[in-house]
């Protein structure tokens, strides 16, 4: 049995054909067989199990809320009261959260049923779940290959099927590159859209949460209930949240902007390119005015990204001193050899390579040389991207480069890592939504993505138009 969509598990559920308990037994099962690929870092069975108890009894008395049967899991970035939270780092082992992330107040509040946490690089820094300290999460498709990262275990368990949808965050690509990797829907919300309060920081100006789903009706319905003001966290939105699940109507022709330099970009392979310009000439047939454009700024989005991002982990991550929470080393003598035993034992190589990157970009002798130029060409970036949103309703790119790559090719090479995630950091650079749509598969039987992306807070618009093209990009 699978369940594709909420939906259409909800119409078994409250003709009594299923129940949430058959559900969450229906995800164990799986997780257990799939145990292999490192998805979870920890299962909430039993809880799982009475919840959906209680839940199937709402059900009964006409009482649930929206998201009843929703089988979720919870990248490990993500604080759920009295559940250890990790961010898949050694330094917080045995650490748990002492309060819930807004996004999981209002999942909980709609009967949603949290069925673990999910592996991912340690503090979101990754893009192939290779950076976690608990071991690789592989792709579903492929164990050979990486799901990407950082959300490659909220990717995989939506892939594999150990849960109907999975919450991630995206900084970089985080979402919708892993989604590109497994065939699965991403999506990074307008900056702001939804709290941020409970997720555990990597670069606070970029984070956002986000759902990995099987279905754009399911993305939809999940961004509708977690999106919204929150008086714990100052960068939310007040905005009123769209019905965006009851609107994914896609009407008229659209002016859609497809970036000629991704396209030409050298890095690009062969399949992603051909796919990407089939997208481009569908749309042309269906009446859509679609049309290159030119961005020159290809090269300077992934350093630039690299700068500010590692700059705000350098600042956040100074928290971890091993004084009040977290690992604590056993060779703390003083202040200071606490400080460094704690966090030299506690970071993995890549988060001390952020960490140290960014205390340098920060330095006062290197401050203006970095640190302000990159916020100088992030203003740069957000105004072109705006000037191309001025004339068009989305643009259009490729997720990623291509298809997954394999477990260890690029581990040695940290550029060559970072590269991957050249399409995917120009929309939160610019604050921007952009979602992941499952419509390529490369020679070698991989899934990948194509992109789109909108205007500030136009989700409404941008998932439709996602819906529309998977249903184009399949006939």
């Amino acid at each position: 049995m699978k369940y594709t969509s909420l939906v259409q598990l909800q119409n078994e559920l409250t003709s009594g054909t299923a129940t949430c308990v058959d559900v969450v037994g229906h995800y164990l099962k799986n997780i257990e067989t799939n145990a292999h690929l490192n998805a979870f870092l920890e299962v909430y069975d039993q809880e799982a199990n009475e919840r959906a108890q209680v839940i199937d009894q709402k059900i009964k008395s006409g009482k649930h809320g929206r998201l009843a049967g929703l089988v979720i899991g919870l990248k490990d970035n993500i604080s759920f009261e009295g559940h250890k939270v990790s961010a898949s780092s050694k330094i917080l082992e045995g650490y748990e959260s002492v309060f819930n992330a807004t996004v999981v107040e209002k999942l909980l509040k709609e009967d949603a049923i949290i069925i673990g946490r999910l592996n991912c690089d340690e503090f979101a820094m990754g893009a192939s779940n290779e950076n976690s300290a608990y071991g690789n999460v592989l792709n579903a498709a492929d164990n050979s290959r990486v799901p990407g990262g950082s959300s490659g275990g909220s990717a995989v368990a939506v892939q594999a099927e150990m849960c109907m949808a999975s919450l991630g965050s995206d900084t970089g690509g985080s979402i919708r590159q892993p989604s590109s990797f497994t065939g699965t829907f991403g999506m990074k919300p307008t900056y702001g859209r939804v709290s941020r309060w409970g997720l555990l920081s990597y670069a606070s100006s970029f984070d956002q949460i986000g759902p990995i789903t099987n279905s754009v009706e399911d993305m939809a319905l999940i961004l509708e209930v977690i999106a919204g003001a929150d008086e714990n966290d100052a960068t939310v939105s007040t905005r009123d949240v769209p019905a965006y699940a009851s609107n994914l109507n896609f009407e008229g022709k659209k002016r859609i902007a497809y970036i000629e330099d991704c396209i030409t970009s050298e890095g690009l392979s062969a399949e992603v390119k051909q796919h990407t310009l089939e997208a481009v000439e569908k749309l042309r047939a269906e009446g859509h005015t679609v049309e290159p454009v030119a961005f020159p700024y290809l090269d300077y989005m992934v350093p630039c990204y690299y700068v500010l991002t590692t700059a705000e982990a350098s600042s956040n991550l100074a928290r971890y001193s091993g004084l009040l929470y977290g690992h604590r080393s056993n060779d703390a003598q003083d202040l200071e050899s606490t400080f460094k035993a704690s966090r030299t034992e506690g970071f993995g190589e890549e988060v001390k390579r952020r960490i140290m990157a960014g205390t340098f970009v920060l330095s006062s002798d290197y401050y203006d040389a970095y640190y302000t130029k990159a916020q100088r060409v992030r203003r740069i970036i957000q105004n072109e991207t705006a000037k191309i949103l001025d004339n068009y309703d989305l643009i259009l790119l490729p997720t990623t480069p291509d298809s997954a790559f394999e477990i260890g090719e690029r581990s040695e090479d940290p550029i060559a890592m970072y590269l991957a995630d050249i399409f995917t950091v120009q929309a939160p650079l610019a604050g921007l939504p952009a979602i992941s749509i499952p419509t390529g598969q490369s020679s070698n039987g991989m899934p990948f993505g194509l992109q789109l992306m909108s205007n500030h807070f136009e989700e409404t618009e941008l998932l439709r138009a996602s819906k529309y093209l998977f249903d184009l990009m399949k006939n």
